[in-house]
């Protein structure tokens, strides 16, 4: 079991170091992490001192201390993150407040993200990848980089595993004896669930697995960056396993020792592994959506010219893991959305060379579906970019959400041309001892769907589900369970929990993005599109516009923090104070306030001499009420709750130019100007102007 995560590893604390050990494998290298250097080492002795190591971060050793059993795929127990504890390497003698919101927000993080592991199975890589790979491998070195989400705060133990010189200025070979303290954690989805169709028994399983570049919430990570990275990018696996009675969960683990070993499948019997992978992720063009506290934020979108190299080099990523990409784009055809929509497909068409488009119309829609793709038949570069647009609001408007089956039609010839991975497990080839028995593949997918809308949540989750209806389907179909003219959907009771785990995974991908479950989940849960789901849409709608402009900067910073797109400094600089003047702060509170007299004005008894005075009392507040909602609509960029680490760049542009009409306030105007910001703007100004007149007067002495 060589390379394999430790399963059970005990701690061993004392003021100079912390000592892991695995109980089960008493001969293996004791891990020691100097306090407060925070330097590592191996120790061939044996330490007397049950936690599982996760993670070694700057100035803290994170550990998972509970772990819920999820159920088993191929025999291997899948387990979620269910308690965290930190360990400090140095004793803080002085209270540090950034530090202590550092770790609030990583706390926050790690106790509502959904993070998965296994001992004995690379979840982080889908079933065809895991065939491709080389199970001799320690399992970290098998993981898919993009979804190795705690590979930041795993780097000091990467870095020692690859040797070179420690802190002691020694140069260290390759430390092996590392591996097994190496444990990759997935961030998404995981259900997996026994069921049947037609009799035939079986585990089904949906996956999610959340990319870690460029991570973050909904409206302070959108588009794409230099390297080819882009927001919200997820990979969602469906997998029907036959033969293999193993899915349930049992028990609940906290601080005991967890199962490790895989359990087979029936006796005698190929385990058979059907797999079906789609993606999302955000149209990858320079764009973003600037939060002032409207209801729809103001739309940004720079030159496509600018983004071409960098969607090149995400095609390129993708077309070289998945093959043939056909690129469902879900945004509106007009309003504010067709700007992005406009700007996906100029990029696609400088991507592909000699683009043929073919624009499908009809009386509900000018633009039914808009097909882009090279003319040239080759299986090179980015001629193997599919792009297809299907006006998903205008086909499905007045509730008719069946009338999304014309987009399945569209891309029905590519779906069966892509195919989908069909593996075997022959009983002689599982061996108990090792991470993963040889999974024989007979079937690949080359190809895949890349959906998106605006946010990728709530449009996409419905094409998804219905596309990976189709697949099981059809895979179903080829193994002989159904006939041609039958469906999985015809089996009631399946089709209920398919649709109930689809369901699921469109809340957790929209939770982790904006804060709230997915909207239209009552049509993906029933069918049908409700009143009651509406009635929810419309809560989580209100709820998501709070979160975004008042919550979702510090759930932003906790992304840089765990993913390593920002890095503390040693030294504090009090990152996380409202550094705004005090007049600007003090609006709200008097909002507040008004709010307040006027209540109690309203339920307090009056007699007839005190009734002229209370109303005017009440015309006041009211007044101020109403002048401190109209002044922080007016300048709602100053009270949004920007990320404090690294703040968007057309955030602190719309921010400045908020404070600079700020300043021409009638009533904040003078009490800005006043405060010690104020006096060093205006003094700047002053100095500016001064300059401008010594080259002014110098100008005019030139020209004369």
């Amino acid at each position: 079991m060589a390379g394999l995560p430790f399963r059970d590893i005990n701690v061993h604390a004392s003021a100079s170091h912390y000592a892991f050990t695995s109980p089960s494998s008493p001969n293996e290298p004791t891990l020691i992490i100097e306090r407060p250097s925070g330097d590592i080492r191996l120790n061939d002795g044996s330490l007397l001192g049950s936690k599982r190591v996760s993670s070694i971060a700057d100035k803290y050793v994170i550990v998972i201390t509970k772990a819920q059993p999820m159920g088993r795929l191929r025999g291997h127990m899948v387990y979620r993150v269910a308690g965290t504890e930190f360990m400090p390497l140095r004793e803080r003698r002085l209270h540090d407040p950034d530090e202590d919101t550092y770790l609030s927000y990583l706390k926050t993080l790690l106790n509502t993200g959904p993070m998965y592991f296994s001992y004995s199975i690379d979840i982080t890589s889908n079933f065809q990848r895991q065939s491709d790979l080389n199970a001799s491998l320690p399992l970290w070195r098998r993981a898919d980089d993009r979804f190795f989400w705690n590979r930041f705060v795993q780097s000091d133990l990467i870095d020692f595993r690859a040797g070179g010189i420690n802190g002691s200025g020694v140069r260290l070979g390759p430390q092996p004896g590392v591996d097994p303290y190496i444990l990759p954690v997935m961030f998404g989805m995981m259900r997996i669930l026994t069921t049947s169709i037609k009799s035939t028994p079986f585990t089904f399983a949906l996956i999610t697995r959340r990319s870690r570049h460029r991570g973050g919430t909904r409206y302070f990570s959108r588009g794409i960056d230099d390297q080819g990275h882009v927001s919200n990018f997820n990979e969602t696996e469906q997998v029907a396993l036959l033969n293999d009675l193993t899915g349930h969960a049992t028990g609940f683990s906290g601080g005991e020792p967890t199962q490790n070993g895989r359990l087979g499948s029936t006796a005698g019997q190929e385990l058979q592994v059907l797999s079906y992978v789609q993606t999302r992720g955000s149209v990858p063009v320079y764009w973003a959506e600037v939060n002032n506290l409207r209801y729809t934020p103001r739309l940004q979108v720079r030159g496509v010219e600018t983004a071409v190299d960098a969607a090149r080099k995400h095609f390129s990523e993708q077309v070289r893991i998945y093959g043939e990409n056909y690129l469902v784009n879900l945004v509106n055809q007009r309003g504010r959305e067709e700007r992005v929509k406009k700007a996906y497909e100029q990029v696609v068409r400088i991507l592909v060379s000699s683009p043929q488009e073919a624009v499908d119309r009809d009386n509900r829609s000018s633009e039914k579906d808009h097909v882009i793709s090279s003319s040239n038949a080759t299986d090179l570069g980015m001629d193997r970019l599919h792009y297809v647009y299907f006006d998903f609001h205008n086909e499905t408007k007045g509730l008719k959400w069946h009338r999304a089956q014309l987009l399945l039609d569209q891309l029905r010839s590519g779906l069966v041309k892509g195919g989908y991975f069909h593996g075997i497990e022959p009983p002689a080839a599982r061996d108990p001892n090792t991470s993963s028995s040889a999974l024989e593949p007979r079937l690949k997918q080359s190809a895949v769907v890349r959906t998106n809308c605006m946010d990728c949540l709530d449009r996409t989750n419905v094409v998804q589900s219905m596309l990976g209806r189709w697949a099981l389907t059809q895979q179903f179909r080829d193994l002989g369970i159904l006939s041609g003219a039958e469906s999985c959907s015809d089996d009631r009771a399946f089709e209920g929990l398919y649709r109930n785990i689809w369901a699921d995974n469109a809340d957790v991908v929209s939770n982790a993005y904006s804060g709230t479950g997915a909207l239209k989940t009552d049509f993906t849960r029933t069918g049908n599109r409700t009143r009651q789901g509406m009635a929810q849409d419309f809560s989580n709608s209100v709820t998501r516009y709070v979160r975004n402009n008042f919550t979702d900067g510090p759930r932003q910073d906790g992304f840089d923090l765990f993913l390593g797109a920002y890095v503390p400094a040693s030294s504090g600089a009090a990152l996380f104070s409202d550094r705004r003047p005090l007049a600007l702060q003090a609006v709200p509170y008097i909002l507040a306030a008004s709010a307040l007299m006027i209540t109690l004005s309203l339920i307090t008894r009056q007699t007839f001499s005190s009734a002229w005075p209370m109303r005017i009392f009440i015309v006041f507040w009211f007044a101020a009420g109403a002048w401190c909602l109209s002044f922080i609509y007016g300048h709602g960029m100053l009270y949004v709750n920007w990320p404090k680490l690294n703040t968007p760049p057309a955030g602190l542009e719309g921010f400045q130019d908020a404070l600079n009409h700020a300043y021409s306030d009638p009533i904040v105007g003078p009490f800005l100007r006043r405060s010690p910001a104020g006096r060093a703007r205006t003094r700047k100004m002053s100095g500016m102007t001064s300059r401008l007149g010594v080259m002014e007067e110098g100008g005019g002495k030139k020209v004369e």
